[in-house]
């Protein structure tokens, strides 16, 4: 397989996949090293594909449905995983996270955590990888692009984040 014939393959697995695909998990299908899979999706990026990279794999950025909000948040390292439940709990879609660096300015991690299990797979990766959160950057301090499917759930929510203290007001 050539490497157009393979980049296209890779588009079509994107296209047709309800999960995200790891670079792994492309490098095996089409029998390549994970680092050609890398440099294939780089290309595509390159030539306008819109290809997000998430903790889990990549995926075709498209639109989902529901009100977006954004929520500013404060807590510790260890209270990560209870206030992302909190979030997809209430039926939201946990986008991405943001912070704001003082030398590179806007840092964005595209999350795309929509359940307890996409929650625990996002922490565990990032215990097995020895990965702090962005927000350690800034004391804790960040924000969460929100995609709820009700404007009450969101209501909801932010009432729980309060309650627990990782509302930033």
């Amino acid at each position: 397989m050539n490497s157009q014939t393979r980049r296209t393959q890779i588009l079509e697995y994107l296209t047709h996949s309800e999960t995200p695909l790891s670079a792994t998990w492309l490098a095996h299908a089409l029998q390549v090293s994970r680092q050609i899979i890398v440099g294939d999706v780089a290309l595509l990026r390159a030539s306008g594909a819109s290809i997000v990279a998430t903790p889990r794999g990549y995926v075709l950025d498209t639109p989902t449905s529901g009100p977006c909000y954004t929520v500013a948040c404060r807590h510790t390292a260890q209270e990560m995983e209870r206030e992302l439940n909190l979030m997809v709990d209430h039926g939201c879609t946990v986008e991405s996270v943001v912070v704001e660096h003082p030398v590179y300015g806007q840092l964005v991690g595209r999350l795309n955590l929509s359940s307890r299990y996409d929650v625990a797979q996002f922490v565990e990766k990032a215990r097995a990888h020895g990965m702090r959160p962005l927000s350690d950057l800034t004391g804790g301090i960040h924000l969460h692009t929100l995609r709820c499917k009700e404007e009450q759930a969101f209501r909801r929510l932010v009432e729980e984040l309060r309650q627990a203290g990782f509302l930033v007001e």
